[in-house]
């Protein structure tokens, strides 16, 4: 009624947002040996479910697929008051940068090699 209110017209449409995303269980199963090679065992953290949109789901539809967070927290700072990545006062320990490239090198690696 606010548009009518101001002598015009609105039209209001519903946009479908992004799918859900889903890892495939199988190819998690195949990566987390991987990463914990990587970052060491006991240190991959499950986060649950999440209810943010992501444009990865298009993709994991089409083929199997696993989506995973790599922490930038600093070390001493808790995870759970740190600011998220879309809040003003975040910040990304770059350590942690290190640490993602060798994760992904080593995901493309073994995977191009067959293993």
């Amino acid at each position: 009624m606010i548009a009518q209110a101001n002598g015009t017209e609105a039209k209001t449409e519903a946009v479908q947002g992004y799918p859900v995303l889903v890892n495939s269980a199988e190819l998690v199963a195949e990566v987390r040996p991987l990463l914990e090679q990587v970052v060491g065992k006991g240190r991959l953290v499950d986060p649950g479910l999440i209810t943010g949109a992501e444009d990865f789901a298009f993709y994991a539809q089409e083929t199997p697929g696993v989506f995973f967070f790599l922490g930038v927290t600093s070390e001493g700072t808790d995870p759970a008051t740190a600011a998220s990545n879309h809040a003003p006062y975040f910040y990304a320990d770059e350590a942690a940068f290190k640490t993602g490239v060798e994760a992904l090198t080593t995901l493309a690696l073994t995977s191009l090699s067959g293993k």
